[in-house]
């Protein structure tokens, strides 16, 4: 009798979490396609506009839109402060509904950034508060503060080609206080010296959630400098 019941147990239990799962879309692998840009103004002055488009599925079913730019300035070479707002428009279910709105969300962030070298391995150290200021149809208003780190590493293959790998975590400045950790590996490919590509797999983990995404990136510089 206990057998059976342990039995019965483990299999509602299956079939919750793949349901479960069904609804947030966590069978299904996602994509990221992503738009980073830099134009350095100045010695010191430069800005970096981004534009990133999520899916639940590769190329379909919308995630998540976010438009974000960043006034950054430049300390040294290896050394860059950032002020930058964003607007980030989320769809938080798998599922489509008619009527159903998007949560809205405008966020003020500043970072510091440091870069280093050890032997051909490129490092790049991001520290990031966010002041986020979120509208949700079913919650309301509600702002939220928390910090990221995020740690690169960056290996050349040759003058064209490179190997590319992240792990970021997020923590929340109220309960919960994990909020996510990102884990990240790529390969890129530089077309010129001002734009270069990669395509990677994400690893996107939440508190009893796990999300695969394919992403591809641009990355675009301009220098205007020459022309002071």
């Amino acid at each position: 009798m206990i057998k059976k019941l342990i039995l019965i147990l483990v299999v509602l239990l299956a079939i919750n979490t793949q349901l479960n799962a069904q609804e947030t879309g966590e069978d299904n692998l996602g994509s990221w396609a992503m738009f980073f840009g830099n134009a350095r103004l100045t010695e010191r002055i430069s800005i970096s506009p981004e534009i990133q488009y999520r899916t639940y599925e590769v190329g379909s079913n919308f995630n998540q839109l976010l438009i974000r730019n960043g006034f950054n300035w430049h300390i040294n070479e290896k050394a860059t402060a950032t002020l930058g707002y964003g607007y980030i428009s989320t769809d938080g279910t798998f599922e489509e509904p008619n009527g159903e709105e998007n949560t809205i969300e405008h966020r003020l962030y500043g970072q510091f950034v440091v870069k280093n070298s050890l032997w051909k391995i490129k490092s790049v150290h991001r520290y990031r508060f966010e002041q986020r200021f979120i509208d949700s149809p079913t919650n309301g208003n509600d702002t939220q503060y928390r910090v990221r780190y995020l740690l690169r590493l960056t290996y050349p293959i040759n003058d064209d080609w490179y190997v590319s790998a992240y792990d970021e975590i997020f923590i929340n400045l109220e309960e919960p206080i994990f909020g996510q950790n990102r884990l990240y590996g790529a390969v890129g490919y530089n077309w010129t010296k001002n734009i270069r590509s990669e395509f990677g797999y994400l690893k996107n983990h939440f508190t009893g959630r796990n999300f695969d995404r394919l992403q591809l990136g641009v990355w675009y510089s301009l220098d205007f400098r020459k022309a002071d």
